[in-house]
């Protein structure tokens, strides 16, 4: 494998971080000259808009991406009652099976995603049976008044959120913890790579790429998925290698063991 493959693929997540650095500066001038000087003690409400900005302007090009890869799939087996975890602007909403699902709660804390979910729920006709959530996950007390309680669901999908979440270990004990015995968990994420020199990149760009991304490049997702709970078929993960990719996945359709 050449040097020059690497620098070449190397360069593609430097790119997207400049891109997102100008989107985060665009959403904090926007919030000093809505709210002045105040702005610049909420961080967190600047990262979240800038974060928006990023996957809402490249929603389509994801979307053209993941079509090409075995995601419409793995949203296609979700069924029932499904929890929706982290849809940000809604990239998964056209490819749901409507035939088979039930109801889908969208789980998303950033409040800056809601127009762009909104609107694809509109363009799709999925307002009757998706209802938004602004929670994360360890909000039991507010899922608890949706009527989301441990075993109440039957499908979570998670497509890239783990690698976003405060707390991944936790999410996924909620995660289990929610699903009803037989549930299934379906998920599409990305880790830390098997390939060294790959693994030394992805550590050295990741407090970059986590602060203007809003995702974190070295995580064992893995590891978190498997030691949240008992499941009937772990055998049936699947982590495609790559090892030149800064992105590797790992994907699957786990069930809980009864």
């Amino acid at each position: 494998m050449s040097l020059k493959n690497r620098l070449a693929v190397f360069s593609r997540p430097l790119s997207m971080i400049w891109f997102s650095f100008w989107l985060h500066w665009e959403a904090l001038r926007e919030a000093v000259r809505r709210d002045g000087l105040a702005a610049l003690v909420r961080p967190q409400q600047i990262r979240d808009a800038g974060s928006a900005k990023l996957l809402s302007v490249t929603s389509a090009g994801f979307i053209a991406f993941e079509d090409t890869t075995i995601v419409p799939s793995l949203v296609k087996a979700a069924s029932g009652v499904v929890l929706d975890l982290g849809p940000g602007p809604g990239n998964q909403v056209h490819r749901f099976d409507t035939a088979v699902v039930d109801y889908i709660y969208g789980l998303e804390p950033n409040s800056h995603f809601k127009d762009a979910l909104n609107g694809k729920l509109e363009k799709h006709g999925l307002h009757y049976m998706y209802k938004l959530i602004e929670a994360g996950i360890e909000d039991s007390d507010i899922l608890r008044e949706e009527g989301i309680t441990e075993g109440s669901l039957d499908t979570v999908l998670s497509i890239q959120v783990l690698c976003a979440v405060k707390d991944p270990k936790n999410v996924m004990k909620e995660i289990w913890k929610l699903l009803k015995p037989g549930g299934k968990f379906i998920f599409w994420e990305h880790g830390c790579s098997r390939d060294r020199l790959t693994n030394v990149a992805q550590a050295f760009m990741n407090p970059a790429w986590s602060t203007f991304i809003g995702c974190h490049l070295t995580r064992n997702v893995l590891a978190d998925i498997l030691n949240s709970g008992e499941w009937e078929n772990p055998d049936a993960i699947e982590e495609p290698e790559d090892p030149l990719s800064f992105l590797p996945r790992t994907q699957g359709v786990l069930v809980k063991k009864a």
